[in-house]
């Protein structure tokens, strides 16, 4: 296959560009009230945001996937986040700078998240990334997220780039592990919602960045 570019840049989404662990938080914690029972702390629950919904229905309410009621909980959680969807998303500190210097370096840019498409299109919408990226798969991509490496596959493709001259960011477990099985190199982020911090060194990314600038750094570093 011939390739068009000669590399690029992917990023998880939620927990690594963007922080939208409020909205989330409150959806799950509305679940809670529904039930009569009191609200869990948010710097608890925010800790399972970049886990996806069956991680919060889990924490939230103890919901498993394999409940005869889950797809309907589900629905109405999601349906709750879509009406706030908007409502406090934000990028985190640095990183509308981070992406501005891999535009002016001239390096593509793309999205590989577990959030389904129907949440995530309007979201790149309001953020004005649409244009930018070089291409975006998301949960319902393909038939398996991560962490295995079909939707980063489906990415590349998009891309017409080689994912070994690809790096994948993240901040969660499962973004190093598809990135490592699509054969790119990896950069895990401390700032984003892991809970468990003290086992980042263990997953071995190639590369660990604190702070949205130390992202710019990783990728100079990864690149050479």
């Amino acid at each position: 296959m011939e390739f068009k570019v000669s590399r690029a840049v992917f990023f998880d989404f939620d927990g690594t560009l963007v922080d939208s662990a409020k909205d989330l938080v409150e959806c799950a914690n509305l679940q809670r009230l529904k039930r009569n029972k009191e609200p869990l702390p948010f710097e608890y629950l925010k800790n399972f945001v970049s886990r996806g919904t069956p991680a919060m229905l889990k924490e939230a309410i103890g919901l498993l996937k394999e409940d005869p009621d889950y797809d309907l909980i589900r629905e109405e959680y999601l349906t709750d986040y879509r009406e706030r969807l908007t409502q406090n998303i934000r990028f985190f500190d640095g990183i509308p700078e981070m992406l501005e210097d891999l535009d002016n370096k001239k390096i593509p840019w793309g999205i590989v998240t577990n959030k389904p498409s129907n949440l995530t299109i309007p979201l790149l919408n309001f953020l004005n990334l649409t244009n930018r990226v070089i291409s975006s798969t998301y949960g319902d991509s393909a038939p398996k997220s991560k962490p295995h490496p079909d939707t980063i596959f489906l990415a590349c493709d998009q891309a017409s780039v080689n994912p070994s001259n690809c790096i994948y960011v993240g901040d969660d477990q499962r973004d190093i592990e598809a990135g490592k099985a699509a054969g790119m190199k990896t950069i895990i982020l401390t700032y984003g919602y892991c809970p468990e911090p003290e086992m980042i060194p263990e997953w071995g990314a190639d590369f660990i960045a604190h702070t949205p600038a130390e992202i710019t750094v990783g990728i100079d570093k990864l690149f050479k």
